[in-house]
């Protein structure tokens, strides 16, 4: 009963000042702060204040908190564990496809012959350079 009674005169003081800004032609402004005004009300009507109250002065509640602290923790931890091995999902799929698949063109477009393995790529390391990969 206390709750909703301060939660009212809470609200009450909001629309209150809501009032004052809407009275000097600041409409969209007062209309913000008497939606603002209204979630106290609204709050504890729903029972949300009542839980929040009944959490904050519950040990049990706490520590259920710090369990699923240290459980996210425990996640962020695998995860970076598992970036520094090297081994993750995501950098395999990150990596660009070899350029052995892609097939060297020269000035008129014709494929490059296979006599000479390392000038088939010289144009693709050119690029890839260029664009600092």
């Amino acid at each position: 009963m206390l709750i909703g009674t301060f939660c009212a005169l809470l609200s009450a003081a909001g629309l209150g000042v809501a009032f004052l800004v809407a009275k000097r032609r600041r409409y969209a402004t007062a209309l913000r702060v008497a939606a603002f005004a209204l979630l106290p009300v609204g709050l504890a009507m729903t029972g949300v204040v009542r839980f929040v109250l009944n959490m904050t002065f519950n040990p049990l509640a706490w520590a259920g908190l710090g369990v699923v602290g240290l459980a996210v923790l425990l996640f962020l931890s695998a995860g970076l564990a598992d970036g520094r091995r090297g081994g993750g999902r995501g950098r395999a799929a990150a990596e660009p496809a070899a350029p052995a698949a892609l097939p060297a063109k020269r000035g008129g477009g014709a494929p490059a012959a296979g006599a000479g393995g390392a000038d088939d790529f010289s144009d693709i390391e050119a690029i890839l350079k260029k664009h600092g990969i």
